[in-house]
């Protein structure tokens, strides 16, 4: 078994197993959708249904989540993957009792974890599982190798967008990265579309069905149109 396939059936593990927690992957092809608010704001509906959540902000060395927030955590990744610190002790309790990883902020060595250590934080999460009832893990924005390795692995993603031309191409690039991973599996997967910032409900609509003509022409990959966020200043 590669590790790429370690890291999915752990992922797929975790959110298909009913005694763990469910796990859902927030990703974007361009930065600036509004993919971190998402996160987090979903993060604080789930609270207030009762779910304890859990929020893991994958744009390492960046830290987007904990600048939302308004909390600096003590601790953040680079405390668990290189100071020996367990998960649990990375937490930092945010509003509406969600709780957060931070990614940590201007660490350079973040930038550069392996595979390995994906997959050795991917174990780490089965640690939270007596703790959250959802994972939501926030990635970074494109295609690079670190974003991409934890979209292949999950079986839940939301993929976020906007009206600007330049985001839908973006998006579309993503998916056609992932189309072409021989380790991503349509068939397990579920990808939902959410149209942030539109105008109306109808421009939400004509965004998805935009995208998903091509989608449907070249890709081998289905799309699901969850929703629009309109735009609000």
């Amino acid at each position: 078994m590669d590790q790429a396939e370690q890291l999915r059936n752990i992922m797929k593990r975790q959110s298909q197993q009913s005694k763990v927690a469910r796990v859902i992957t927030v990703t974007s092809g361009k930065g600036g959708v509004g993919k971190s608010s998402i996160s987090v704001n979903l993060a604080i509906q789930m609270s207030k249904l009762g779910k304890r959540v859990i929020i893991l902000d994958a744009d390492f060395g960046l830290a987007n989540v904990e600048v939302m927030l308004g909390i600096r955590p003590k601790y953040n990744l680079a405390d668990l993957l290189f100071k020996g610190k367990g998960i649990k002790d990375i937490i930092t309790e945010g509003p509406k009792g969600i709780g957060f990883i931070s990614g940590g902020s201007g660490i350079q060595e973040l930038n550069h974890i392996s595979r390995n250590q994906i997959i050795d934080l991917t174990h780490k999460l089965d640690e939270i599982d007596s703790i959250a009832d959802v994972i939501i893990i926030d990635t970074g924005a494109g295609i690079n190798d670190m974003v991409l390795e934890f979209v292949v692995a999950s079986s839940e993603i939301l993929l976020v967008t906007t009206p600007e031309p330049t985001s839908i191409t973006d998006a579309y690039a993503l998916l056609k990265t992932l189309n072409r991973k021989p380790e991503f599996s349509a068939t397990n997967s579920t990808i939902k579309l959410i149209a942030n910032r539109v105008e109306s409900i109808a421009e939400g609509k004509e965004l998805f069905n935009k995208l998903n003509v091509v989608v449907n022409r070249f890709l081998n990959i289905k799309i699901e149109y969850l929703g629009s966020i309109p735009q609000d200043t």
